[in-house]
């Protein structure tokens, strides 16, 4: 059985600060240099405010069960939930959190998987 990697679902579901959930702001994805991926970014934003918006995050135990529900309760089309899943199951390498940024920077690897 090949080794599992953290995904950022994993990090999305363990991660709090100051015991809540993270914020939209604090999230970014970084490559190994800390170099910020705004498109990565960009559609981690989108897909955890939707997130927050429809979906009982405590109930939901994989990434797979995550999309199922937010295409039950919203009109996002097949193509948007594609990506979320994607960005969802997005291997990461390690956590970073920069506090002089208030950010945690989840860090992938392209070549990682």
């Amino acid at each position: 059985m090949g080794k599992r990697m953290l995904t950022v679902f994993d990090a999305l579901k363990m991660i709090q600060v100051n015991h809540q959930p993270l914020d939209t702001h604090q999230v970014v994805m970084t490559d190994p240099e800390g170099k910020p991926n705004s498109i990565l970014t960009d559609l981690l934003t989108d897909v955890v405010t939707k997130t927050r918006m429809f979906v009982e995050m405590d109930l939901i135990y994989t990434s797979d069960e995550l999309i199922e529900n937010l295409q039950a309760v919203t009109p996002l089309p097949v193509d948007v939930l594609s990506e979320y899943t994607k960005i969802l199951d997005q291997p990461i390498v390690t956590i970073n959190v920069a506090p002089q940024k208030q950010l945690v920077e989840l860090v992938y690897d392209e070549y990682s998987h």
